[in-house]
C-alpha cells in the first residue's frame, strides 16, 4: 500500500511540475504580453494546487521515517532519484528558459511601461521556482547525506522483540556499522569491496531469509563448514562445547530466568535460560553451507532464530551492532539514555 501510494505521489508530482514549466507558464506569459494590464497571475486553481505538491513532499519525508521494513532502501534511492532529476532540470532547462524569457525584447518593451514596483513584480513571478523544484532543491542534499551514511556507513534500528535479551532490550536503539564487513550497494546488497569477515560472536542485522523486508538481529555462532549442536540447552561448535558459567538469575514478566556468560572462541557474552521450562525445543545439528552463517538468540528458550529456519546467507547480511544509544519503550514513554552502551 505505502508502495503505491509513494508512486502514484511521485508519478502526480513530476506530472504537474512538468505541466506547470512546459505549458502553464508559458500560457501565463502570453496572456500577459498580449494584456495591457502589469499584472502575470498563474490561475487560482495552479495555486492551490502548488500548495498541495508541498504537503505531498512532506508526506514523502514522514512515510520514509516510518518505513520499516526492507523497502526503506529502496524507497530512498526513488526519492533521491526523483529530487535529483527535478533539480537537473531545473538547474540545465527551465531556470535558464525563464531568464532567457526576460531578455526577450517584447518583453523588455513592456516592462519599460510598467513602474518599478510592478517590475520587479513580474521579474519575481517570471523567476520563482515552481513549489516541486523548490522542494526537491531543499531536500536533495539531505536526502544525498541520508543515502550514504545510512547504506555505506551507519544506520540506527529499533530492537522489536525480547529475542536477545538481555544484551539487547525491547525498545533499544542501536547502531549498525555498515561498512564492517564491507561496502554493498543499497537496495541490491551487491557486495562491492570487502573488509573485515563475519566472525564467531558477533551481533548482526540482516534480513530475515524467509521475508527479506524484516530486518533480524542474532549472534552469528556458526561460520561456513562449522558443525553446530545444540543440546540440552547447550552450544557446541565442531563438536567443542562453548562453556557457559553461572552468573545469578533474573524475573522478567513474573518468569524466572538463569543468567549465564557463554564464552564462544573468546567472545564473552551473556545469555538467558528459562528455569523452570521443561522443553527441550529447537536442538538438532547442522553443517553450515558455504556463504552462510548460523544464528542465535542471546535470549536462548524465546528466539526465533536458525533453529527454526536455518542458515543466513552472505547477500542478506547488513552489518554489525556495535553501540545502543538510546532506549524509548513506546511513544507516550520519557526516551532514556542509562542503557547507552557498546554491545559485546
Amino acid at each position: 500500500m505505502i508502495d503505491l501510494l509513494l508512486q502514484t505521489a511521485a508519478g502526480l508530482t513530476l506530472a504537474i511540475w512538468l505541466l506547470q514549466e512546459l505549458y502553464i507558464r508559458r500560457q501565463v506569459e502570453q496572456t500577459w504580453l498580449s494584456s495591457v494590464s502589469g499584472v502575470m497571475q498563474e490561475p487560482s486553481w495552479f495555486i492551490w494546487l502548488s500548495r498541495g505538491l508541498a504537503a505531498v513532499w512532506i508526506a514523502w519525508v514522514v512515510m520514509i521515517l516510518r518505513y520499516k521494513d526492507g523497502d526503506f532502501s529502496f524507497v530512498l534511492v526513488i526519492l533521491t532519484f526523483l529530487s535529483g532529476f527535478v533539480l537537473l532540470l531545473e538547474k540545465s532547462v527551465f531556470e535558464k528558459r525563464r531568464a532567457l524569457f526576460l531578455k526577450v525584447p517584447a518583453v523588455q518593451d513592456k516592462l519599460k511601461g510598467l513602474d518599478r514596483v510592478q517590475q520587479e513584480q513580474v521579474e519575481a513571478s517570471v523567476e520563482r521556482e515552481a513549489v516541486t523544484a523548490e522542494y526537491a532543491n531543499s531536500f536533495f542534499p539531505v536526502l544525498v547525506l541520508v543515502l550514504i551514511l545510512r547504506s555505506f556507513l551507519i544506520e540506527p534500528f529499533q530492537i522489536p522483540s525480547g529475542s536477545m535479551l538481555p544484551t539487547l532490550e525491547k525498545g533499544d536503539f542501536i547502531l549498525v556499522n555498515k561498512f564492517h564487513y564491507g561496502l554493498r550497494l543499497p537496495v541490491l546488497g551487491t557486495k562491492v569491496m570487502e573488509f573485515e569477515q563475519v566472525s564467531r560472536g558477533d551481533v548482526m542485522v540482516f534480513k530475515f531469509p524467509d521475508n527479506p523486508k524484516i530486518n533480524y538481529i542474532k549472534r552469528v555462532v556458526g561460520l561456513p563448514g562449522d558443525v553446530i549442536r545444540y543440546e540440552n540447552k547447550r552450544l557446541f561448535v565442531n563438536g567443542e562445547y562453548m562453556s557457559q558459567e553461572h552468573v545469578g538469575f533474573d524475573d522478567l514478566g513474573g518468569r524466572q530466568f538463569q543468567v549465564l556468560n557463554e564464552n564462544l572462541d573468546g567472545v564473552k557474552h551473556t545469555i538467558y535460560k528459562m528455569m523452570n521450562y521443561p522443553f527441550r525445543h529447537g536442538e538438532g545439528e547442522w553443517t553450515v553451507p558455504e556463504g552462510h552463517y548460523f544464528a542465535l538468540g542471546d535470549n536462548r528458550d524465546n528466539s526465533k532464530d536458525g533453529r527454526y529456519w536455518g542458515f543466513v546467507p552472505d547477500n542478506l547480511v547488513v552489518g554489525k551492532a556495535f553501540a545502543v544509544w538510546l532506549h524509548w519503550d513506546s511513544f507516550l514513554s520519557i526516551p532514556r539514555f542509562d542503557r547507552n552502551k557498546i554491545i559485546e
